[in-house]
């Protein structure tokens, strides 16, 4: 999962979201069967990536890049750091391969940032070609989610295939593979997750109110996730997030969000 950029309208943290909470959902549904760890074997990888060099220098490209791997040097001697007890999962790979021996495993991914670039118009946040081509591979191995802040229908569009589980909503709208998914169990119905429905005319609202507090500040995008709202503030000038603070601040102290 990517590291986002989150609105805490209690504690005014940087963000690129405001989320409103609903409600706190019941249990999910128990995750599929998942394939076994033993099933790894260099072929598997690379069917997957395509080809050793090509799978190693993936990797490497992930490390490299990781903010952990940016961050090491001066977390080292800070023991008590959180990044020093939570490293990298790329950092570890090795590690995670071995203790997983002869574990069901199953494959969460974020979209934004993570199968698709960051951009300024979360509507243009298109995956390539070739991410999917591989997403597709990944699945055929095991069962893979998406995880996202945006609506599921979204996300769906973006990826575009039917054999993956996508939760929306972080986690509000969770919708299973259609029939005749490997993963599922012969006869049983589509997983269809959506714990908050009945909270809809009230986040209805709360997005109406946010797209008329904000409308005087440049640059702020309003999206309705439906199961819940999000403030993007990535294109407004750093001087206008204090005016942006102010205005959600006042719909929370008015009972509106």
């Amino acid at each position: 999962m990517t590291k986002q950029n989150l609105f805490d309208a209690k504690s005014c943290v940087n963000s690129t979201m405001f989320v409103v909470e609903v409600a706190k959902p019941p249990p999910p549904p128990p995750p599929p069967r998942g394939s076994c760890i033993n099933n790894i074997s260099i072929k598997t990888l690379v069917e997957i990536n395509g080809d050793p060099k090509i799978m190693k220098s993936w990797i490497d490209s992930m490390r490299a890049s990781s903010p952990t791997h940016h961050m090491s040097t001066t977390l080292y001697e800070d023991k008590t750091s959180w990044m020093v007890h939570h490293p990298s999962a790329v950092d570890m790979f090795e590690d995670i391969i071995s203790v997983s021996k002869g574990k069901k495993i199953v494959m969460f991914l974020d979209y934004d940032g993570t199968l698709s670039p960051i951009v300024d118009d979360p509507d243009q946040a298109f995956m390539s070609h070739d991410m999917r081509g591989t997403v597709r591979k990944l699945a055929r191995y095991f069962p893979t989610a998406i995880v996202s802040g945006r609506c599921r229908d979204k996300v769906y569009n973006f990826v575009q295939l039917s054999e993956l589980y996508y939760a929306g909503s972080h986690g509000m709208d969770i919708k299973g593979p259609s029939k005749g998914s490997k993963y599922s169990k012969k006869g049983s119905q589509a997983i269809l997750f959506q714990p908050a429905s009945k909270f809809l005319p009230m986040i209805i609202e709360v997005c109406k109110q946010l797209l008329y507090k904000t409308k005087s500040i440049e640059g702020v995008r309003v999206e309705n996730n439906k199961f819940c709202v999000s403030v993007h503030f990535r294109c407004v000038d750093e001087k206008k997030w204090g005016e942006l603070s102010q205005e959600l601040r006042y719909l929370e102290k008015e009972g509106k969000v």
